[in-house]
């Protein structure tokens, strides 16, 4: 049975929260930083320069192509992380040593007890379908992991647990007027279980899609540009940028195919595309979140 937990944020006296502009800003790879409702969000914290190597596991590493947008010193006042697993492309040493340690962190089994182990403190681990809100001021946000597999069977076993999210954002105390639903796939290839979130979830606002074709030793282990499209078709966002692409030497499928494939398949009205350091500002009509 899925479970439920919460988590309480102080805010500013007398603080209003805008539902009715948000914005993500691409910092590169999977990271991002989402702004809306009052809050500030990091998404799979990857701050590492060019020429440096993320730890893969098992002794893998691979080097990093591109420069994030900003050096983590710049990070505005974070209220909580979402981190799809424990990759050094997700979380590197540059994030587990400056970011700090009762920083919320919402993630995987594995990737909570990993956290634990280097002094993290808020680490929360949610399983499929699990979910934990977190309430600052008049403003909460429920997270919900979603399925993820990050290789296929033969592999997986080798890989750590990876979830996808859903962040569903409204009033405080009022979860069944959703205003905003978003959601990230996090470093899944194209799975059956796939299926069940628009069964659940018919009506998502905006989705971050992890791509990239990441193939190691020819194994593919994230979504290139064919299951890409074929994830975005199935979720079924408004809107949808893609992300975790371009910034690894194991990243071999790269934008410009999904590109491709995305006019193809006659989805380039509904996508969002961003280069580092770009943001993407959205509106959210007054009907999703007024009181009546």
């Amino acid at each position: 049975m899925a479970q439920e937990t919460a988590i309480q944020l102080a805010s500013i006296a007398g603080a209003i929260p805008d539902f009715g502009n948000g914005s993500v800003f691409f910092v590169g790879t999977a990271t991002v930083i989402l702004d809306y409702a009052g809050f500030t969000v990091l998404t799979d914290p990857n701050f590492l320069h060019a020429g440096d190597h993320a730890y893969l596991g098992y002794g893998l590493t691979s080097k990093r192509l591109t420069e994030p947008a900003l050096d983590i010193e710049q990070l505005p006042p974070i209220d909580f992380v979402v981190l799809s697993h424990y990759h050094g492309d997700h979380f590197d040493q540059i994030a587990e040593e400056k970011l700090a340690k009762n920083l919320p962190i919402v993630t995987t089994g594995h990737a909570a007890g990993k956290l634990e182990s280097r002094n993290f403190t808020k680490a929360v681990a949610l399983d499929t379908w699990d979910s934990v809100t977190v309430t600052k001021g008049e403003a909460q946000v429920k997270i919900t992991a979603m399925p993820g597999k990050h290789g296929p069977a033969m592999i997986d076993f080798a890989l750590p647990d990876v979830m996808g999210s859903m962040l569903e954002f409204s009033a405080a105390g009022a979860a069944d007027k959703t205003a905003l639903r978003l959601y990230i796939s996090g470093d899944t290839l194209l799975i059956d279980e796939l299926k069940e979130i628009p069964q659940r979830y018919p009506n998502i606002d905006l989705g971050l899609f992890h791509l990239g074709g990441t193939r190691i030793m020819g194994i593919l282990l994230t979504m290139d540009a064919e299951q890409g499209v074929e994830a975005i078709k199935l979720i079924n966002p408004k809107e949808a940028i893609p992300i975790h692409y371009n910034d690894y030497g194991v990243f071999k499928s790269p934008l410009e195919d999904f590109k491709k494939a995305a006019e193809a398949a006659g989805l380039t009205g509904r996508m969002r595309y961003l280069s580092h350091g770009e943001t993407y500002a959205f509106e959210v009509p007054a009907s999703r979140w007024a009181a009546a």
